[in-house]
């Protein structure tokens, strides 16, 4: 999963606790005429009273007292928050007769209450409220006629630009029936704003994965207003070509429409699950890698279906089950560094192969061309045995701790079809196999590099440096593998585990050449002979620092 996060083209990202703080605070009520109280101490008479039954009634959140201390638990975040506005005034002079739970398909909870008040209480989203609503409570408790719209429908649009979303609380004398809300005229309590603001961290990182070019899109069930306000405190909407829908906008596009708009959208506002299943489809026939977050049951199908599924910590676990990756702490900067690690991995696996195939050709080659020049492979069994631990195991201890480096959000995602050897690391794999084999030859074949060796009827101490220098052009090739510029040791510092492999490859080379005997056909070296060993070797550097400069490496300096 991180491995494929580091190729998204296009996030698709829950807003409330991922890029907002998820802490939210019930901070304003509206009642029927379109005052405005912002506190509840603020209410008066029998209309407080409504406004306490239609808070603690209809809700799965409950109050728990520990230590003197008050504490609200149970519910979704949105309950908490509302029942948190009327927390230290409970009404309790009803009996819940039946409840309709929240959920994000139908937008509503809805409970039947006997006592005091024998009513349905309904809570949810002002448009699937209001406009049933044919009347409104006065302080008094009295019912209004519900005939100036406008003046509640402009402070709900004043809080939306404010960030601050609504819920609607009404009331209504009919009976509460098993498969939805009933019918009839509807009695408006009031409108109540919820704030949750943006988190600072992921202004910072919403930036940084759109710079590391992927498509970030904001998917909430907020109304369209305060998506947008949200989402361009985010940083999410900066250009007059950025598109915000809502789910029904969206559902009235067909998929050809879709895809043509899709580059340019951004928010998707009131959205519905099944939103989130289709965006994932067609932005994945259009090729793209896609990455999804999500904390419900409902968005599973979603989360599975995505190339990257991010589920939340605090989610259900349904939803971790269904996702690739889970974020403990539901913060969108946590998924910016799991793109910057996926990139990192998959650079590091780019490094091991450059290093891998680069002595893998030459001993193809070597092993291929000496029968053909009338001489046996210079490289014994149990001495190839030593070169593949050197380029598998050992190999990926030293790649696999590459530092995770900013400059890698500034690449472009790869293609879903993308090769994973590029052309870059073809013309390094070519040049420095073919300049080993090169020297391996010229080491083998010529008098004058015979003439740098002790002579001896089999040429053991030929075929001895010939096998040393074979591994130390894959140790200094290593610095070259693990850097595309000019400076070897960019950041080496930060891999303390290349370091350690380096040497201990050094060390028990030198040890096998002196200790290795027949078993390994190494029978030690003179000082001369490790000096024309080490500089034939350590040629494979300025050969590849010129391959750098001439495909257009660049210095770090």
């Amino acid at each position: 999963g991180i491995e494929t996060a580091g190729i998204l083209n296009i996030l698709f990202s829950d807003k409330t606790g991922t890029i907002t703080k998820g802490q939210l605070e019930a901070v304003v009520f509206v009642d029927g005429k379109g005052k405005q109280y912002n506190n509840y101490e603020a209410v008066e008479g029998e209309l407080k009273k409504l406004l306490s039954l239609s808070i603690h009634q209809n809700t799965n959140a409950m109050i728990t007292t520990h230590d003197n201390k008050t504490k609200i638990i149970g519910g979704n975040a949105t309950e908490r928050a509302i029942l948190g506005f009327a927390v230290n005034d409970a009404y309790e002079g009803v009996e819940k007769i039946h409840s309709i739970p929240f959920n994000s398909d139908n937008k509503y909870s809805a409970t039947h209450v006997h006592g005091d008040y024998h009513l349905t209480l309904i809570k949810g989203a002002p448009e699937r409220i209001i406009n049933k609503c044919k009347y409104y409570f006065d302080e008094s408790g009295q019912k209004q006629e519900l005939s100036n719209m406008k003046a509640i429908d402009d402070q709900i649009d004043a809080l939306a630009n404010r960030a601050i979303r609504v819920l609607a609380l009404a009331v209504t004398d009919s009976e509460l029936e098993e498969e939805g809300l009933p019918e009839g005229d509807w009695t408006l309590v009031g409108v109540i704003g919820i704030r949750d603001e943006v988190r600072p961290e992921s202004i910072e990182a919403i930036a940084e994965v759109q710079n590391a070019g992927v498509q970030v899109v904001m998917i909430t069930g907020d109304r369209k207003d305060t998506a947008v306000a949200i989402a361009k405190e985010a940083g999410l909407l900066k250009d007059e070509k950025d598109i915000v829908l809502t789910s029904d906008e969206l559902q009235g596009l067909d998929d050809d429409k879709l895809k043509e708009m899709l580059p340019n959208i951004k928010v998707i506002a009131r959205a519905l699950p099944s939103d989130k299943s289709r965006l994932v489809r067609v932005a994945q026939e259009l090729n793209m890698v896609v990455g999804m977050t999500g904390d419900g049951v409902n968005d599973s199908p979603a989360l599975k279906k995505a190339d990257v599924g991010f589920a939340m910590g605090g989610g259900t676990e349904v939803a971790k089950e269904a996702s690739d990756i889970v974020i403990m702490d539901d913060n969108f900067s946590s998924i910016d560094k799991a793109i910057l690690y996926g990139r990192t991995i998959f650079n590091s696996i780019r490094k091991f192969i450059i290093f891998q195939l680069t002595i893998n050709v030459t001993a193809v080659l070597i092993s291929f061309v000496a029968p053909l020049v009338g001489m046996d492979n210079p490289l014994s069994i149990t001495q190839i045995l030593w070169v593949n631990l050197v380029m598998d195991t050992l190999a990926a201890l030293a790649f696999g701790g590459e530092p995770a480096l900013k400059r890698f959000m500034k690449e472009k995602p790869k293609r879903r079809d993308e090769n994973i050897v590029s052309g870059y690391m073809w013309s390094s794999i070519l040049t420095g196999s073919l300049w080993v084999f090169a020297l391996s030859l010229f080491m083998l074949l010529t008098p004058f590099a015979k003439d740098m060796f002790r002579p001896d009827a089999g040429n053991k101490y030929l075929l001895t440096g010939y096998f040393a220098f074979f591994i130390f052009a894959a140790v200094f090739n290593a610095f070259n593998a693990r850097t595309d510029k000019l400076n070897l040791l960019e950041n080496i510092g930060q891999n303390r585990g290349f370091i350690r492999v380096i040497l201990l490859i050094t060390v028990v080379q030198v040890l096998m050449t002196y200790l290795g005997g027949v078993i390994l056909r190494c029978f030690g070296l003179t000082i001369n002979e490790w000096l024309f060993v080490i500089l034939a070797a350590v040629t494979i550097i300025p050969i590849d620092l010129i391959r750098k400069i001439i495909t257009g490496s660049k210095s770090n300096a």
